[in-house]
C-alpha cells in the first residue's frame, strides 16, 4: 500500500470505528484527556494508526479479534513506527471495554512521560 492509499483508507476507517475504538475516542477527542490532542485513524507511512498524539509521538492501538494470528505483522509495524520516533501502546479491545479508566490513566501517563522527555 502506498502512503496515498493509507490516507484514503484512514478516511474510510474514521467512519467505521469499532465499538471499543468509539468508546475510547469519546475520551480522547477535543483534548478531553488532560489537554492532549489526539487524531483518530491517522496515516503514518503505509500504516493507519487507531489514535495518535503528535505532541507525544504516541500511537495507541486497540487490538480486537482481527489481530489474532497477526503477531509478526504487528511487531514489524511497531518496529517501523519506532524507527520514526514513535512509541506504540497496544490495548486489547476487551481491556478498553471493561477497564477504560485504567486505559485512560496509562495513556495520559505515557504521553506526559514522552512530552517531558
Amino acid at each position: 500500500m502506498t502512503q496515498e492509499g493509507s490516507v484514503s483508507r484512514a478516511r474510510i476507517l474514521r467512519r467505521a470505528l469499532t465499538p471499543p475504538e468509539a468508546r475510547l475516542w469519546v475520551h480522547l477527542r477535543r483534548r478531553a484527556l488532560g489537554g492532549l490532542k489526539f487524531r483518530r485513524q491517522h496515516p503514518a507511512g503505509v500504516y493507519v494508526l487507531d489514535f495518535y498524539c503528535a505532541e507525544a509521538r504516541l500511537a495507541i492501538e486497540v487490538d480486537g479479534d482481527c489481530h489474532a494470528g497477526r503477531g509478526e505483522h504487528d511487531a514489524r509495524r511497531t518496529r517501523w513506527l519506532e524507527t520514526q520516533g514513535m512509541a506504540v501502546v497496544r490495548f486489547p479491545a476487551e481491556e478498553v471495554r471493561v477497564n477504560l479508566d485504567a486505559v485512560l490513566d496509562f495513556i495520559a501517563l505515557k504521553a506526559r512521560e514522552r512530552i517531558r522527555g
